[in-house]
């Protein structure tokens, strides 16, 4: 059970990695943006599958008590099943789904899958004009791309990986 658990924890490779803008604004007439880290959904059930099995894991979702959505994670260990459970509101854009997809993350958080992404110190945003991301600050059109993660959060391969690119 232990050597599921450690594998469940293993840090996701930075195309796996998603970002989203927590607080932004200009300063001095420069764009700022504070962004979050997090996983997908997809990324979450590509590693329960690769972990423990397709046949191994499933979730189920029910309402919770303030309008959200709860979902249980549960993963056989040998003869048994544990669950854990987490829960999100209902999202503004896909209501629905977005409610689903944001309590699987955090039940999967609660089986350890992405939880080092919370140990993340403060991030900001790299604006450039070839930035892959759009934002719109006070009315203005800008993009910026995501900061790089350390090694630390990082899997041990890609780590490998970088450094014989001679990392950038």
């Amino acid at each position: 059970m232990k050597d599921v658990l450690n594998k469940l924890r293993i840090p996701f490779p930075e195309e796996d990695i998603e970002w989203r803008v927590q607080q932004q604004g200009l300063s001095n007439g420069l764009p700022w943006a504070l962004v979050l880290a997090y996983v997908t959904n997809r990324a979450i059930m590509d590693r329960l599958d690769d972990i423990v099995g397709p046949e191994n894991w499933t979730n189920d979702f029910s309402q919770s008590p303030n309008g959200g959505v709860l979902c249980t994670l549960r993963i056989r260990v040998e003869d048994s099943w544990i669950h854990k459970t987490d829960g999100a509101d209902n999202t503004e854009v896909e209501r629905v789904k977005g409610g689903l997809s944001n309590s699987m993350k955090r039940a999967g958080v609660q089986w350890g899958i992405g939880r080092y992404l919370y140990k993340l110190p403060t991030t900001f945003a790299e604006f450039s004009g070839n930035g892959r991301f759009k934002t719109r600050i006070e009315g203005q059109p800008y993009k910026w791309n995501p900061p790089r993660l350390d090694e630390e959060f990082l899997p041990p391969v890609e780590t490998k990986k970088k450094k014989k690119q001679g990392d950038k």
